[in-house]
């Protein structure tokens, strides 16, 4: 069976899926915002979508603004079903981040950050858990050539270990890993899945690297069909071993992989329940999409009125129906696939997740190291 022929009782659930889906787009109830709080990083990654350097000529967002913002979105939204996730840059690298945590904990904002681990020691872990957060998302990247390599620093896996190591001694706090998945790292995985383990780590999510920002320029990031497919049945086999709760990322439309690689079938909730605030006040969906893709800013607009009366292209993608889109039989079910994958000049689609898996099924993998079987040796 191929990844297009999918079940009918799988064609079943994933229709009743669209009416779900259709269904979250009419209603639109704002659930989860980002903030891009800083562009300033204490790292160089070669895959950064935003760009962020130690010196960004683009100043912090005040966190008055950002407060300011939030006054005019909270009469239409409830503050406890409303998750508010910092994110940058490095978010730790703000002075204030406590009194923006506090601040947020106090309103009965859940909230959480995404980190690259570096900052995060154990004072630092404890000051945050003392300003009430309730999330945090690490990333690594591979053992530690291929980590430090994406990282651009050779002390970066160690300090992710260490964060790992501290969290998971910590209380009160939920954390997974995420891991962008590459050429690099791609025959390491199964290695990473036994130090996950070894950390203790119950929640883990996979992505794959898109083409924007600095990515486009590194062919090394993105995967040949052979591994793309490999890769998905790398997830299946880890899920069903029941060890770690691992996820793929809410990206692309998989075919039959739907329901076996994620808790949830595809959906792209940009502009549906997410939306970000931007370091310049640029109001979007996550915060990949920029250009043609934001829909206002905090400094002109109101939050609250761009939610309920902007984001039609979020909320309608009969315009994604174009290109290799326009006569596909999936599109029901994809729409066009994540709108972080389209081009933020002219809308097309940078690439199809279907179609990168078909082709890997007709190219021979043996030489594959991902999916060969595994031996007993365990990362020590």
């Amino acid at each position: 069976m191929t990844v297009k022929r999918i079940p009918v009782k799988k064609k079943l659930a994933l229709k009743l899926h669209n009416r779900y889906r259709a269904n979250e787009k009419k209603i639109h109830q704002l659930n989860y915002i980002f903030w891009e709080c800083t562009l300033r990083c204490n790292l160089n990654c070669i895959h950064c979508g935003s760009d962020c350097k130690k010196d960004s000529s683009i100043n912090d967002m005040p966190k008055e603004d950002f407060f300011k913002a939030l006054d005019t979105i909270s009469p239409i939204i409830s503050p406890n079903k409303t998750m508010i996730v910092l994110t940058g840059g490095e978010a730790i690298l703000r002075k204030d981040i406590f009194e923006i945590g506090t601040e947020l904990y106090n309103r009965g904002f859940p909230w959480g950050l995404v980190s690259n681990g570096m900052g995060l020691d154990k004072a630092m872990i404890s000051k945050l858990l003392q300003s009430g957060i309730r999330a945090i998302t690490i990333s690594l990247d591979g053992l530690e050539k291929s980590h430090n390599w994406l990282r651009g620093n050779k002390n970066s896996f160690n300090r992710v270990l260490n964060a790992l190591t501290l969290l998971n001694q910590t209380t009160g706090v939920r954390y997974d890993v995420v891991t962008c998945a590459n050429q690099k790292n791609i025959a390491e995985l199964p290695k990473l899945y036994d130090l996950l383990i070894k950390l203790g780590l119950k929640e883990w999510r996979i992505f794959t690297i898109f083409p924007i920002g600095r990515a486009k320029h590194h062919d090394k990031l993105q995967l040949d069909s052979p591994s793309f497919k490999a890769l998905f049945d790398f997830i299946v086999k880890i899920r069903k071993e029941g060890k770690i709760k691992l996820n793929y990322g809410c990206e692309g439309f998989l075919g039959d992989y739907e329901g076996k690689v994620r808790d949830n079938f595809f959906f792209c909730r940009a502009g549906i329940n997410v939306a970000s605030i931007l370091v310049d006040g640029s109001i979007s969906a996550c915060p990949n999409l920029r250009d043609n893709f934001i829909q206002g800013n905090i400094y002109m607009d109101s939050f609250k009125d761009i939610w309920l009366n902007k984001y039609s292209m979020y909320r309608d993608r009969s315009w994604t129906k174009t290109g290799i889109c326009e006569d596909c039989e999936f599109f029901i079910y994809c729409e066009g696939n994540g709108m972080h994958l389209r081009d933020e000049k002219t809308g097309e689609l940078l690439f199809c997740h279907l179609n990168l898996i078909e082709e890997g099924e007709k190219i021979s993998a043996h030489n594959n190291p991902l999916i060969k079987p595994r031996t007993n040796d365990t990362f020590s």
